[in-house]
């Protein structure tokens, strides 16, 4: 398939999955603006926010850009597609009402049951009905998921293992969130868990390869919950037989239930899963690539993702092959000393990058340029990504090569791509 799309696109967002994504669509051939971007993207307009909607179209209509491809959640929330609805600008991303998949935990968590997806047991509280939710956390013996109903970075999930942890993730989430709000109390399965995500158009879905997030700050899976330290892909216990499972019991109720309540929904759908002894279970939807999957799913995605756009938006999704790369790609986050904490220092300059093999890709998370150095401005800096034949290849390549990158307080989880290969039960 030869694009016919416009070359000159604007990417909404700021991090390094907006950065891998503006790297794969001009490896595609595209032109790609970043609106705000960052210190490390080419053609960042930092002067811009993602989700000034006028701005944004202004900015459209002197550079002649057509095409609207939309990196991070909140300007979905926000309704940049409605915002755009009618115009002879296109956005990929689906609508407001598509994009409550991931804005609102609870309404997500009705959808999972009216159309027979395979999820948690849960239950719905109010802040003002905290009390209740403490008591069901007890009865739960502490062995509960808390959930905050809004958008919240990635750091809006307690994993509870017993009364006591979960009694202080609901002390947390009343002193986080002021006034009224609601939260989900779930079981707490176990298993692995693992990201599946595919590009829709609301009635077929092409998926790109299986990939495993590390959400825990410390090796070992211990310490609080980030937006993630690393990913890599693909999932060598991810089988056809564990692919057919999820498509059967999550993907395919998914797309129905999209048709049946009619969303405008054309772009990127992250389904996190846990593989459970009772077979695979949706935890959450993502209406966006997720980060840092995305900046190991882009490198080893051989096809053209400007033409997987394209097919999207043009109702021509079903012509499409995803073809993937040979190997093993791991990303590995530089994080700011201090992270996830609420508040931590930042502004500190950035050197060995340019000594890095010219096979590592270096994503830019948050930095700027400052009287003339790059430093740090936030909590992910980057997401360094290495390739090899097998997975411990790559791990070694990526890490041998992090090393040489260094600002003040600089931490890197030291176990991504390294977890124990699970057995997964035989009676899915």
């Amino acid at each position: 398939m030869t694009s016919s799309l416009p070359k000159t696109i604007v990417l909404l967002g700021g991090g390094a999955r907006e950065h891998a994504m503006a790297w794969k669509l001009t490896r595609d051939g595209a032109t790609v603006h970043v609106l705000p971007g960052n210190g490390g993207i080419p053609n960042s307009h930092p002067d811009i926010s993602a989700t000034d909607f006028p701005a944004v179209q202004a900015f459209c209509e002197q550079h002649g850009v057509k095409l609207i491809v939309v990196g991070p959640e909140a300007p979905l929330a926000a309704g940049v597609t409605d915002y755009f609805a009618g115009s002879d600008i296109r956005v990929f991303g689906p609508s407001r009402a598509g994009a409550v998949l991931e804005s609102s935990k609870v309404w997500s968590k009705d959808f999972m049951r009216r159309h027979g997806v395979a999820t948690a047991l849960s239950w719905q509280y109010r802040s003002d009905k905290l009390a209740d939710a403490r008591a069901k956390a007890t009865e739960l013996n502490g062995q509960v998921v808390v959930k905050y109903d809004g958008l919240a970075a990635g750091k809006g999930v307690y994993v509870c293992s017993s009364i006591e942890e979960a009694q202080a993730a609901l002390d947390d989430l009343q002193l986080q969130h002021t006034g009224w709000f609601s939260f989900l109390l779930e079981e707490k399965l176990s298993g692995p868990e693992i990201s599946i995500i595919g590009v829709t158009d609301g009635n077929r879905v092409r998926l790109l390869a299986p990939s495993q997030d590390h959400k825990q700050l410390l090796a070992g899976d211990q310490g609080p919950n980030t937006g993630g330290m690393g990913a890599y892909c693909p999932v060598p216990f991810c089988d056809d037989n564990v692919l057919a499972a999820i498509r059967t019991s999550i993907v395919d109720p998914t797309l129905r239930g999209l048709q049946n309540e009619q969303f405008d929904f054309k772009g990127f759908l992250y389904f996190g899963i846990m593989l459970t002894d009772q077979g695979p279970k949706l935890l959450e939807y993502n209406v966006r690539l997720g980060d840092p999957e995305a900046e190991v799913l882009l490198p080893a995605l051989e096809s053209s993702l400007l033409e997987l756009i394209e097919a999207t938006l043009d109702g021509k999704l079903q012509q499409t092959v995803v073809r993937q790369r040979r190997g093993c790609y791991v990303g590995v986050v530089l994080a700011s000393g201090g992270y996830p904490a609420a508040q931590f220092p930042t502004g500190f300059p950035i050197t060995g990058l340019d000594q890095l093999h010219p096979s590592i890709l270096a994503f830019h998370g948050a930095t700027k340029q400052q009287n003339g150095e790059l430093v740090t401005t936030g909590g992910r800096v980057m997401v360094l990504v290495g390739h090899g034949e097998e997975l411990e290849d790559a791990v070694a390549h990526v890490y041998r090569e992090a090393g040489k990158v260094t600002f003040q307080d600089v931490y890197i989880r030291t176990d991504i791509g390294q977890r124990p290969e699970p057995t997964l039960a035989a009676n899915w």
